[in-house]
């Protein structure tokens, strides 16, 4: 695999071959290409999250493939997608990290899948 794009479902075997720091340079350099207006900083913590949301649907991570797919079937693209499962992860990590939490909720995740969206993720409620 030599470059990424997020329109495309990355093949699960080649994608997860990369070592991880390819795959977040390779997630950099796409948006770097199609010039997202995003801060240096925070461009990075995006690519960070494109990536965990990659891997988890090249690992089969049901509840995150069936986001996607419902989400695409609704209307978003699959890069609009990814940023609507990266948001919900996000938050719930943020959640994690204030709660002072052990362990990351995996049901809690699981359930604001299952309620995302693509209505929900245009009006930013997810």
């Amino acid at each position: 695999m030599e470059d990424y794009n997020p329109r495309y479902v990355p093949n699960p075997a080649e994608w997860l071959a990369i070592p991880e720091s390819e795959r977040i340079d390779m997630v950099l350099f796409f948006h770097d290409e199609v010039e997202e207006a995003l801060p240096e900083d925070g461009k990075t913590l995006h690519s960070l999250i494109h990536v965990v949301v990659e891997n988890q649907i090249a690992l089969g991570v049901q509840p995150v493939g069936n986001a996607i797919a419902r989400l695409s079937r609704q209307g978003l693209s699959r890069h609009e997608a990814i940023h609507a499962v990266g948001a919900v992860l996000s938050e719930d990590i943020y959640d994690l990290m204030q709660n002072g939490q052990e362990a990351f909720n995996q049901t809690r995740y699981r359930r604001r899948l299952e309620k995302l969206t693509a209505k929900r993720w245009k009006k930013g409620q997810w």
